[in-house]
């Protein structure tokens, strides 16, 4: 599986922006009206989006939120094939990968205040014998530190059998016990709450708490407590073995021994809630602005979420219960997350300030953007 490291997948995102080409390369853009995001702010995205597409990838999406209103920005093809502009409109279908982590870790503090989970709590409480290996032991690693990546649990995702597109071409699927016993097949990469280590068990244990304690499949516990209330219509986990996007999406490409293969359709069975959501660009900004101002989760455990971070290695950023921050050139606070997954890479999340950014590509970006720049360059004013 190819849930890449928020660390990773915002090292790739040096040169990002947007900007909207169609075939006859004038740019475009789409407006909600009247238009509050800055003209310079959009000027800036769109020289960064027109370059990722110059660099290589196929497609971006850029969508940009400030005071309620909406910009969307779009560069490059939604399908190598047949050379299709990426539409400006109804909004584009995105696989999130890791971003989805931001959706669950909301969930289990939405427990957390409704008294169902504690967050110091060991994981063996709630799910007994879950956890014991090669220096794993579910009655020491706790809730947060499972959501703050500090558990030590073994990385399932690099097992062969982890791979969500060719699992979806073979017609595999796997189970989250199933994908527990693949990292349990590893030592323990360090004792719990010592070291930060991003990975993608985390937040396969996350999901497995959500059902285990409302006693509901998690998509039934998303749509109850986020997606619905929050009108994210385009927000969904895809069901085993569903493997297309439902609606209006560019095409996702990756590169499989030396040739550019389209990986649009994957299995989202395997990263599940570690990463296998998806959502449009309109759809993260109104989430994450949401989140900010505390509409989704509770004042203390919203502040808990946003200010136990720790500072992920060789990075300006932080992590704290499934969301990520830094500061901007501009001394703006930002919050939000990155997904890499099988044919997307996507970052996302806003300010404090009402400001929300969401950039989608159809594939890895190389060579590596600024990701502080791609940041500032979206949110500062």
């Amino acid at each position: 599986m190819r849930i890449a490291p928020t660390v990773t997948v915002l090292a790739l995102l040096a040169v990002a922006g947007c900007s909207s080409v169609n075939t006859d390369n004038s740019p475009k853009a789409v407006t909600s009206t009247p238009v509050a995001v800055s003209a310079h702010r959009v000027d800036q995205v769109r020289a960064d989006i027109d370059a990722i597409v110059r660099s290589g990838v196929p497609g971006v999406i850029a969508t940009l939120t400030e005071n309620g209103q909406t910009v969307t920005l779009t560069s490059g093809v939604a399908d190598r094939a047949t050379a299709a502009p990426i539409p400006m409109s109804p909004p584009q279908e995105v696989r999130i990968g890791s971003i989805s982590k931001t959706f669950t870790a909301s969930i289990i503090m939405q427990l957390v205040t409704e008294g169902k989970i504690r967050l110091d709590e060991p994981i063996d409480t709630y799910l007994p014998g879950l956890l014991t290996g090669n220096g794993v032991d579910g009655k020491v690693i706790t809730v947060r530190q499972i959501l703050q990546h500090r558990s030590g649990l073994p990385e399932f995702s690099n097992d062969p059998e982890a791979d969500e597109y060719r699992a979806g071409v073979q017609g595999r699927t796997l189970t989250p016990p199933q994908e527990i016993t693949l990292a349990l097949r590893h030592p323990a990469q360090f004792s719990p709450g010592s070291q930060f280590k991003y990975t993608n068990t985390n937040f396969i244990v996350a999901g497995m708490l959500v059902e285990k304690v409302t006693g509901r499949t998690y998509s039934e516990e998303l749509s109850g407590r986020i997606t619905t209330p929050n009108r994210l219509t385009g927000t969904y986990l895809p069901a085993t073995g569903d493997t297309d996007l439902r609606g209006p999406h560019p095409h996702g490409y990756g590169t499989i021994n030396g040739v550019v293969t389209d990986e649009t359709r994957s299995e989202p069975s395997i990263p599940w809630t570690a990463g296998a959501l998806i959502s449009t660009g309109s759809d993260l900004n109104r989430f994450y602005l949401a989140l900010l101002a505390g509409q989704i989760v509770a004042g203390p455990q919203l502040k808990e979420m946003l200010s136990s971070s720790v500072q992920m290695p060789d990075s300006p950023f932080y992590y704290g219960l499934g969301i990520g921050n830094t500061e901007l050139s501009c001394g703006a606070q930002y919050f939000g997350h990155t997904g890499g997954i099988a044919g997307y890479v996507t970052i996302t999340g806003g300010t404090r300030e009402g400001r929300a950014v969401t950039i989608a590509m159809t594939s890895s970006p190389d060579p590596s953007p600024d990701s502080m720049a791609l940041l500032s360059h979206a949110l500062c004013p």
